[in-house]
């Protein structure tokens, strides 16, 4: 059966998408540290890191320090987080988000129920940004891949 990121990335199940390419997607978190919290996901379907081979991986690390840069640009944020952990969702991410204090890397603090327009909003920024770093060709959004 896929994983639910495959069935995200398939379009079964909504995603706000900020960045695509042959390899991943990166999408928005449906429970943000902060404000532009995103996952970087590979295509293929791979339990955890270590599944994945090195070009597969030094990929999916320069999207993330591509995604890594724009929010700190965006949201003026002094760090960018990165977390790999794969326990609820058996499909490698690898999450990143802008920073401010250590209380904002705290993994067990997510943001709940954030609005629509806010996600859309956090999206589009880092659309615009990722554009504005020479990025264009990967972004996409909104709406499914």
């Amino acid at each position: 059966m896929a994983t639910l990121f495959s069935q995200i990335i398939a379009g079964e199940i909504p995603g706000r998408f900020v960045w695509a390419d042959d390899v991943c997607v990166v999408m928005l978190t449906i429970e943000p540290l902060t404000d532009g919290h995103c996952m970087v996901v590979p295509r293929a379907e791979l339990e955890q890191w270590t599944d994945a081979d090195e070009q597969t991986w030094a990929h999916l690390q320069r999207v993330a320090m591509a995604v890594g840069r724009a929010q700190q640009a965006e949201w003026e944020a002094p760090r960018v987080g990165m977390l790999l952990e794969g326990f609820l969702v058996p499909h490698l991410h690898v999450h990143v988000w802008p920073a401010w204090s250590p209380a904002d890397v705290e993994p067990h603090s997510p943001m709940r129920d954030v609005p629509d327009d806010r996600f859309e909003s956090a999206a589009q920024r880092l659309r615009e940004r990722l554009r504005a770093d020479g990025h264009g060709e990967h972004v996409v959004g909104p709406g499914p891949l």
